[in-house]
C-alpha cells in the first residue's frame, strides 16, 4: 500500500511540495501534464494554487485530481522523472 498525502504546497513554478504519511516528502513537477485533458483547467496559476489534500491524495478546486499511487510513484522516481525526494 502507498503512503497517503498529508500536505501539499503549490509553488509558483507549477510544482507541488508534497509530504506523505510515512514522513517522506518530495517535489512533483506538474508542468508536463498541464496540456492534457482536465489538467488544462489548472494551467492558470490562480487555478493551480487552489490545490488541497483530499482523502489520501491531492485535488484542485476545478475537479482535477491525481491517483495517490501516481503521486507517490512520481515522487520516488528521482529528479529526471519530475520529482525528487527531499
Amino acid at each position: 500500500m502507498h503512503p497517503s498525502v498529508k500536505t501539499v504546497i503549490p509553488l509558483n513554478d507549477f510544482t507541488l511540495v508534497i509530504t506523505f504519511s510515512n514522513g517522506e516528502s518530495g517535489i512533483l513537477d506538474m508542468k508536463p501534464y498541464l496540456d492534457f485533458g482536465i489538467f488544462n483547467r489548472i494551467k492558470d496559476y490562480k487555478s493551480f494554487e487552489k490545490v488541497t489534500v483530499s482523502f489520501d491524495t491531492i485535488e484542485w478546486e476545478s475537479g482535477a485530481d491525481l491517483d495517490p499511487e501516481f503521486v507517490y510513484a512520481k515522487c520516488n522516481k528521482g529528479r529526471s522523472q519530475g520529482c525528487k525526494m527531499g
